[in-house]
């Protein structure tokens, strides 16, 4: 019988560590189906930190590195100009990346760094107990906003894309989601396409990919595919926000 999909040589066989629903499972499988394909393995440098995100380490069988909570830009920034010649990518949650990690991201992107960003945007923080994001939904309840989100005393959900978009720095935005098969292959072309930018040395790229959060949205997982296609793209519009290639 002709086998019609592997496993990737850069993920590792071990049971899940995240919730039932979650999308970083599936975003993480992407990135190493796109490794291997580039034959990329061994000269690839991925940096996680605080949050869900820091799973990576459990799942990508390639060279990992810690980054404080926020600051894996900084980091990132070192790693691929001691390597040049390597494939660095930061994953990040929207906790880490847009609240305490704003800064990193927005001067990485102004310095045009030759990283590749994969942002990972759940609208809540996931790991320590499901408080506002900074990209939590406008009524949208957390632990921190039980009445929902309020535009006076909240402030608006924080759009990345369209905030890094306009840094000359940043060469390729895209927004993407998990929520269906077929929004999944469309993440995974906008991932081959930020590592692309990485490899034709055209400078700074972020895929912002819409995942569910089941259990802080209280929703089960098909409720929650339903929420990111129904209501959280209308806030977050999916589409390619900068591509250098098109020269917009």
């Amino acid at each position: 019988m002709q086998a019609i999909y592997e496993k990737p040589k850069s993920f590792i066989d071990t049971p899940t560590h995240f919730c039932p629903g979650c999308g970083h499972g599936i975003v993480l499988r992407l990135i190493a189906e796109i490794i291997d394909s580039l034959d990329m393995r061994g000269k690839t440098i991925g940096l996680a930190p605080v949050g869900c995100a820091v799973l990576a380490y459990n799942y990508l069988d390639i060279d990992m590195c810690e980054a404080a909570h926020g600051r894996p830009p900084a980091v990132a920034t070192g790693i691929k100009r001691v390597h040049p010649d390597h494939l660095v990518f930061a994953y990040q949650g929207d906790g880490d990346l847009a609240a305490i990690g704003m800064a990193e991201i927005i001067h990485a992107a102004n310095r045009g760094e030759n990283i590749t960003f994969i942002f990972v945007n759940n609208a809540v923080y996931g790991m320590t107990n499901g408080q506002m994001a900074p990209t939590t939904l406008l009524g949208q309840k957390t632990a921190t906003s039980v009445r929902g989100r309020d535009q006076v005393n909240h402030g608006n959900p924080i759009r990345i894309c369209e905030l890094l978009a306009v840094l000359d720095g940043s060469s390729y935005l895209a927004r993407v989601s998990v929520s269906s098969p077929e929004n999944v292959r469309k993440t995974k072309k906008a991932l081959e396409k930020g590592f692309k930018t990485q490899r034709e040395k055209k400078g700074f790229s972020l895929i912002e990919i819409l995942s569910p959060c089941p259990i802080y949205w209280r929703m089960d997982a098909n409720e929650s595919m339903r929420y990111i296609d129904e209501t959280m793209a209308r806030t977050f519009p999916l589409g390619v926000v900068k591509d250098w290639e098109k020269g917009n």
